[in-house]
């Protein structure tokens, strides 16, 4: 009698332990599905804040766009020139510096709006950058965003010459607990609204990575808006202190 009374308690605890395993699993999905589908809304967000430059464009000329020599070529894959280091505890991120193009701004944090977009980085200050605050912050383990305008109706703005970049070249994210993230790049691409590759873009990694996100793709004279996003592929390949920093 004892053995079938605790045949019973083993089977009832294993019924209790998979309803628990699929109820993880449950909200994880939904976790994973809604936290996908507020960071596309960053992409189309960004972009519908952008305009071509109309002042003195014949002259300056379109954004450079990206080779497609410095796109993956079959798929993501980790950079093999630079060791992976462990990922950084969560900290809000300041600023974002990418020595190769002169860009150093900022970084305000983006939230959603009642319709579900994402905010966009205010207009007036062309020099300024945004994360979504609601993601992971740029260096703890999971896959981060940042994003700003190309350009503006005044000129060009913070991320006008992303498309300059090159696999290997460094993105520096400064962070409120001192330290600075230092990400490589592995990759720039573009895509058009309609084939956005939200999975591979905002997918969770195992990794501490980052994704810089800008219009671009062509403009549309019609609607006055960029047709697309590039998109900057880079992971977490050192970290600075404060005293690194200065002493540097």
């Amino acid at each position: 009698m004892p053995r079938g009374r605790d045949t019973r308690l083993h089977a009832l605890h294993r019924l209790h332990e998979t309803r628990r395993h699929y109820g993880r699993l449950r909200d994880t999905v939904r976790w994973t599905r809604s936290r996908a589908a507020a960071a596309t809304a960053l992409g189309t967000a960004v972009c519908a804040g952008c305009w071509l430059i109309d002042s003195g464009a014949h002259v300056q000329g379109s954004p450079p766009q990206p080779s497609a020599a410095q796109a993956f070529t079959t798929g993501p894959a980790f950079a093999r020139f630079q060791e992976l280091v462990p990922p950084l505890s969560p900290a809000a991120p300041t600023r974002v510096r990418i020595p190769e193009i002169d860009v150093d701004a900022p970084l305000v944090p983006l939230g959603l709006q009642p319709d579900g977009t994402l905010t966009s980085p205010p207009e007036e200050d062309r020099n300024l950058a945004g994360w979504y605050a609601a993601g992971t912050p740029p260096g703890a383990a999971g896959t981060a965003v940042i994003a700003g305008h190309v350009d503006t109706a005044a000129g060009p703005a913070v991320f006008y010459n992303v498309g300059i970049l090159k696999k290997g070249d460094a993105m520096e994210i400064a962070r409120v607990d001192g330290r600075t993230a230092v990400f490589t790049i592995d990759a720039i691409e573009v895509y058009t609204r309609a084939d956005f590759p939200s999975r591979k873009v905002y997918g969770p990694t195992g990794r501490a990575e980052l994704r810089l996100i800008t219009c671009g793709g062509g403009f549309s004279e019609e609607t006055s808006e960029y047709l697309g996003n590039v998109v900057v592929y880079a992971h977490l390949t050192a970290v600075r202190d404060a005293a690194t920093r200065r002493g540097a």
